[in-house]
């Protein structure tokens, strides 16, 4: 959407208080432009990918650009980039039966597949009840292959980590509505509109965008925010089906 994204990514690098710089992304572009966001400085990519049949996929995404976006994650290795994190949204009766191929797919390669348990929200309140599936399935068949769960590391968030001295790659799993799953959060965004969201499942947002100007105060920016992290909450209350005001969660960028 914005063709100056490798001057922000540059921009962004320029600030050596920063160490990672991450996108996420559809994978559209990758093979294409991967080799200049890696040049730019950014450091982490993170791809969707629902579904290895590229005819399941076309079905839940409308677009028929598997094969293009296979293409862009090689070329990402090929870029220099160590790792590339893909995530997967767990859905019954869609893809809950594909781990064995998934588990193929990054046997050889280092990829951080996560499956991220669907989540209600105000729009998708029926999809949710039709096909939610909780991670814990998952978490069992692991565990029965052999992977073995890891420490949090920082950068997990709210993932948890299982490695297979078989594999290259990982698996994560986010489960949203396990006990305690917020405890590990550390993740706050900020709209497009410049609005700090301390949850993807919450409240209005703290208005940012007046002190974003070149000729506003940082210490004032610095203190609004601290001042909001006061009260964020401990938890979201997606286990009383309460979702918050977020009609969908690419409505702030979850």
């Amino acid at each position: 959407m914005r063709r100056d994204f490798c001057d922000i990514i540059a921009a962004v690098h320029e600030n050596p208080q920063i160490k990672k710089i991450a996108v996420t992304t559809n994978g559209y572009r990758m093979e294409r432009d991967v080799s200049q966001w890696k040049s730019a400085g950014l450091t982490a990519i993170n791809v969707s990918i629902d579904s290895l049949d590229p005819r399941q996929f076309y079905a839940i995404t409308g677009q028929d650009k598997f094969f293009q976006i296979m293409r862009g994650i090689d070329t990402a290795f090929e870029a220099g980039f160590t790792t590339v994190k893909v995530n997967v949204v767990l859905m019954k009766n869609v893809n809950d039966t594909n781990l064995p191929a998934f588990l193929d797919w990054i046997k050889h390669r280092p990829i951080q597949l996560r499956f991220i348990e669907l989540m209600e929200t105000g729009e998708g309140r029926a999809i949710f009840h039709r096909h939610h599936l909780s991670g814990e399935v998952i978490r069992r068949q692991l565990l029965q292959k052999g992977w073995q769960q890891q420490q949090r590391a920082r950068s997990d968030g709210p993932a948890q980590v299982f490695r297979h001295s078989d594999y290259q790659g990982e698996i994560g799993l986010i489960m949203p509505y396990e006990k305690d799953f917020c405890q590990s959060c550390n993740r706050l965004r900020v709209s497009a509109i410049g609005n700090l969201h301390l949850c993807l499942f919450g409240e209005q947002g703290i208005p940012l965008r007046d002190l974003l100007s070149d000729d506003a105060s940082l210490d004032a920016l610095k203190l609004r925010i601290q001042g909001g992290l006061r009260h964020k909450r401990e938890t979201h209350f997606l286990h009383q089906g309460d979702s918050g005001i977020t009609p969908n969660l690419s409505f702030i960028g979850g």
